[in-house]
């Protein structure tokens, strides 16, 4: 099976003064130099805990930090070394799925401008009608009402606001999502009918995923394949099966002890 992104050598470094005062600086390796494919129409799963360097892989592929050194693949297009004009299609197939529904809304804007916003910058070829007419498709697509559209996220419950965050994220009609602790921030009793949204979402829109996240059950229910990261590096990776029946690295076992048991 083709591979929709390839990352080689990926190295994400932070460089920070030790002291307000200080003229030292030290470096701190967030990704360092990792390696791995997702193939298309499936999801890779990037688990670990907060400060592994997870989150800060899928913004680097989604160009939202830069890079150190290493490449970043796009079917077999370098994307990596583009310019910000060059990567401009790519933004367009390359959308994210953001940890908190709140915080990346616009609490300004009605829900309708939100979900249209990707539309106007991508699909320039729809008329205000038209946009109108997708998002109130969207809506209906992941579980909420059209009527809903003139709405604004305060008056949404977390899992609602989700469910908006997703709309928004597919309207712009991307291949590859990010989907970045979507479930986090949630409250257990609406995580599960989240992840099944993503399911059903990327079966019907034929989507690609990177689903980062800390619980090892969250990644090993939604995903192909796991990688397991701690400190900057990939220390174990394979099929979901395999990493959560026969865990191989004290890391993946330390966080699989930490699923608790029904």
């Amino acid at each position: 099976m083709a591979n929709l992104i390839t990352v080689n050598d990926l190295k994400v470094h932070f460089t920070s003064k030790r002291g307000i005062f200080s003229r030292k600086t030290e470096t701190v390796k967030a990704v360092d130099s990792i390696s791995f494919s997702i193939p298309k129409g499936k999801t890779v799963g990037l688990v670990g805990e907060s400060g592994s360097g997870k989150s800060t892989t899928g913004k680097a592929i989604a160009r939202l930090v830069p890079i150190s050194e290493g490449s970043i693949f796009y079917e077999d297009k370098l994307i990596s070394g583009l310019t910000v004009s060059e990567f401009y299609p790519y933004r367009k197939k390359i959308q994210m799925v953001f940890q908190d529904p709140f915080g990346s809304l616009n609490p300004r804007m009605s829900i309708q401008s939100s979900i249209s916003e990707p539309m106007l910058v991508h699909l320039k070829d729809l008329n205000a009608n038209q946009r109108k007419e997708k998002v109130a498709y969207l809506l209906e697509k992941v579980g909420l009402s059209a009527d809903m559209m003139d709405r604004f996220p305060h008056e949404f419950s977390g899992g609602q606001r989700q469910r908006i965050g997703i709309a928004r994220a597919i309207s712009a009609d991307p291949e590859f999502i990010i989907c970045d602790e979507p479930v986090s921030a949630l409250d257990v009793s609406v995580q599960a009918h989240i992840i099944n949204l993503l399911k059903d979402i990327q079966s019907e829109f034929k989507l690609t995923y990177l689903f980062v996240a800390h619980d090892l059950a969250v990644v090993e229910h939604m995903s192909d394949s796991i990688l397991v990261m701690t400190e900057g590096k990939i220390v174990e990776q394979g099929n979901s099966e395999e990493i959560c029946q026969n865990p191989q690295h004290p890391y993946t076992q330390k966080l699989l002890g930490a699923v608790p048991s029904i």
